[in-house]
């Protein structure tokens, strides 16, 4: 499989400490400090009661939910939902994989790859 190339992802201040933390190889989510739930995508306010977040590190292991290969474009690749153990669900890109192999509920984990301009994008590659 040819790699292609991912779009640089936007960056804002309240996203910015989990570029710099995926740079140096490690994933952060938010969890929120009054109900306890994670989320993805980082914000400041948690999207389900409003509460105040922090962030924290996490394995970035998780499971399959739903995938949908691309084979009308070259070079081919596959999207997915990832669910993370013991956190949220998140749309991202299935890297360094036989497509055809894939299935849900197959375990994954994250790998970080580098986006047009060089910013780490979180994808996922069977584990």
């Amino acid at each position: 499989m040819t790699d292609r190339s991912l779009p640089a992802p936007p960056q804002t201040p309240e996203s910015a400490p989990f570029y710099a933390a995926a740079a140096a190889g490690r994933f952060l989510l938010r969890r929120c400090t009054q109900c306890g739930r994670t989320h993805w995508y980082p914000r400041a306010l948690c999207p389900f009661c409003f509460g105040a977040t922090a962030w924290e590190a996490h394995d970035g292991r998780g499971t399959i939910y739903s995938y949908s290969v691309m084979r009308r474009v070259t070079p081919n690749y596959a999207i997915a939902y990832v669910a993370l153990a013991g956190g949220p669900t998140l749309m991202t890109n299935l890297v360094d994989c036989d497509f055809d192999a894939l299935r849900i509920g197959q375990p994954v984990r994250l790998v970080f790859r580098p986006s047009a301009d060089g910013t780490p994008v979180a994808c996922f590659t069977p584990d």
